[in-house]
């Protein structure tokens, strides 16, 4: 056998997970198409036909995942490791909680800050202020050129007055 395979040949039920999904997410799509309008005129294409054939892809999909999990001939996982998507997870957390009352720099520099922690950059406090000069020159772009606003806090109030 090859290295990386189980020794045994049972049952892969993370397969069974992920093709649940998929199936999953191919229903709702399919359920959603449903309730399309499908006049496809001359060329008989309406606009359910693509959510539909996406769906049937995914259900080929689930069914490819089931038959590989059956025969378990998947890979064993590498160990994972949680920091790295608890700092990310944070970030985006604190983005949430901060967005409305800090404004989008503020927020933004948190969540660049830690994502960038999670992906192994030290220090935290370097990482927040990169973050912060891009969400600085982010919401400029988008506030004065773009004319599209993004969500304001003291910050913005202060140095771009809304």
């Amino acid at each position: 056998m090859s290295e990386g395979f189980p020794l045994e040949r049972r049952p892969r039920w993370a397969a069974f997970v992920i093709a649940a999904g998929l199936a999953g997410l191919a229903a709702m799509i399919l359920w959603d198409a449903s309730g399309l309008k499908q006049d496809g005129g001359y060329a008989g294409v309406g606009p359910a036909d693509v959510p539909r054939i996406i769906a049937y892809g995914l259900l080929l999909l689930a069914g490819l995942t089931v038959i590989s999990g059956l025969k378990g001939d998947l890979p064993r996982p590498p160990p994972q490791a949680p920091a790295p998507v608890l700092w990310i997870m944070g970030g985006l957390i604190g983005q949430l909680l901060l967005l409305h009352v800090a404004g989008f720099i503020l927020s933004g520099a948190i969540l660049f800050g830690m994502t960038a922690r999670g992906f192994g950059q030290k220090p935290l406090w370097r990482n927040i202020l990169v973050g912060f000069a891009l969400a600085f020159v982010i919401y400029g772009i988008f506030d004065r050129l773009l004319k599209l606003n993004l969500p304001g806090g003291p910050l913005e109030l202060l140095i771009f007055r809304g």
